[in-house]
């Protein structure tokens, strides 16, 4: 019913959050028990992006299926919301419930910060565009490509 997602702890010289998140897997039992009975419910509801994290958080876990699968935050507000080992290389998730996500100063110090091959924003529109080297915004809906499309989105090889 639940996820727990552990903490990442790098050696940095930052204060770092070291308490697990919790996300409902199944976001129509959160939705209920909000209160969210329409789809307009759900766009004006204040949990309304903590439910979107965790439905991209579930989501992609399950396509992916990667070694290992955390989260990441600091005492001074950065944070990613899903850090992923796929294959040895580390590939970090946001979710963000916007029609445009855009590189945020949070984002700039994960990817430096952790040294990740990849980050990928996720997203509810509908084209794939690039926000900066490394950095791809993605329609969740990519997530229901074949095997392995979804592949060689995670692949930071990949352009």
């Amino acid at each position: 019913m639940v996820r727990q997602l552990r903490p990442w702890f790098a050696n940095l010289n930052k204060r770092q959050v070291k308490s697990p998140k919790i996300y409902f897997r199944d976001t129509g039992i959160l939705h209920q028990m909000l209160g969210m009975r329409e789809e307009r419910d759900l766009w004006l509801h204040p949990k309304s992006g903590a439910s979107w994290e965790g439905y991209v958080i579930e989501e992609v876990i399950k396509a992916v299926d990667p070694d290992e699968a955390y989260f990441w935050a600091t005492h001074t507000g950065a944070e990613l919301d899903l850090l992923m080992f796929i294959a040895g290389r580390r590939v970090g998730i946001e979710c963000k419930r916007v029609d445009a996500p855009r590189l945020t100063p949070s984002m700039r110090i994960a990817l430096e910060d952790l040294a990740l091959d990849r980050l990928i924003v996720f997203y509810p529109g509908d084209r794939p565009y690039p926000l900066a080297d490394r950095v791809m915004a993605l329609p969740l809906a990519h997530l229901a490509k074949p095997p392995d499309e979804i592949a060689a989105i995670f692949n930071p090889a990949q352009p």
